[in-house]
């Protein structure tokens, strides 16, 4: 006569299955191709070379052998001009606007024709904007123009290059963040714009592996500092766009402290781009590419492998913890 299971043995057989699924993974994951040794032959795409993160992995990339199409804003800017001058002929700038149509056939045009003999080795979605603002200071606009760039753009450069990268069996790589699953104060067009660029990415993972090609998503803390990303501004230019609804409810005094909170939390955070870049080589020349690189520090790690499996309650709570929140909170509608 059959009898039900013990929570124990539910347990139990539950375990023995995930460790038998986790031997069978590194089995097959230890059956992928060996290390790139250098990048000779093959090419990049990087975009978002004007500074930052993509313009310290083009010069590193160049180093390494690749063609490098390093992808710029503003191509005869200062950040452009000096990654000409510093790399070698490899490295060619192109002019790369990600929410533009014709700039990136224009550089899907260049790309085809100057390829080395094998092939388009890996697109670095790298080119992003960030700003700060609390969801009620802020309009349509903003949530559009961030996800124009940050998602749209990605998914745009994605599609143009794919057939390249698919043929080569290479890597695709985005840049995304913490706050793709960290939802914070005054990050909400942000947390948006990544969120939704790692649920493409996810996709196209699932269905680039029938291909060979390798997805990697790179999740950065806090490098502020290292990228000049964040825009940084002034209490009143947020102030005079609230209107007086909003001003009674978001008092100056608030908005002040707010602004202030932001930039020292900037200033505390990473100095140089150096372990975001190494992530990005390793998604690129790894024989075993990892599908998300967190990048934090070593005491907020803990904190943030964990974040995302709390429940709601508990993630929300979190929050309560901080003074900021607990200040904005007494502050709300006080005069």
């Amino acid at each position: 006569m059959a009898r039900d299971l013990s929570i124990s043995e539910i347990i139990g057989i539950i375990s023995t299955s995930a460790v038998f699924l986790l031997v069978i993974a590194n089995l097959v994951s230890r059956r992928r191709r060996g290390q790139i040794q250098d990048g000779s032959g093959r090419a990049v795409l990087i975009t978002g070379c004007d500074s930052g993160f993509g313009h310290h992995l083009a010069r590193h990339l160049d180093t390494q052998g690749f063609v490098v199409f390093a992808g710029c804003l503003f191509p005869e800017g200062a950040g452009a001009q000096s990654l000409s001058r510093e790399s070698s002929s490899n490295l060619k700038i192109l002019k790369l606007d990600v929410t533009s149509d014709d700039d990136v056939q224009q550089a899907k045009r260049i790309v085809q024709d100057n390829l080395p003999e094998k092939g388009l080795w890996a697109v670095v979605n790298n080119a992003g904007i960030s700003d700060w603002a609390e969801i009620e200071w802020s309009t349509i606009e903003d949530f559009r123009h961030m996800v124009d760039v940050n998602l749209f753009g990605c998914i745009r450069t994605s599609i143009a290059f794919l057939p390249m990268v698919r043929a080569s069996k290479g890597r695709m790589v985005y840049v995304s963040s913490i706050f793709a699953f960290f939802s914070c104060l005054n990050m909400g067009a942000y947390s948006v714009s990544k969120r939704g660029l790692e649920a493409f990415a996810d996709c196209l993972r699932v269905e680039m592996a029938s291909f060979g090609v390798e997805v990697s998503i790179i999740q950065p803390g806090n490098f502020g500092q290292a990228t000049n990303i964040v825009r940084m501004k002034m209490a009143q230019d947020i102030w005079t766009k609230l209107d007086e609804e909003h001003k009674q409810m978001f008092n100056q005094s608030y908005i002040e402290l707010a602004n202030d909170y932001f930039t020292s939390t900037c200033k505390a955070g990473f100095k140089n781009a150096d372990s975001v870049v190494d992530a990005m080589v390793h998604a690129i020349t790894s024989p075993r590419p990892k599908y998300r690189y967190l990048l934090v520090s070593t005491t907020d790690m803990f904190f943030f492998k964990a974040f995302p499996y709390l429940p709601t309650f508990l993630a929300d709570a979190v929050f309560s913890l901080s003074p900021m929140y607990n200040k904005r909170k007494a502050m709300l509608y006080s005069q």
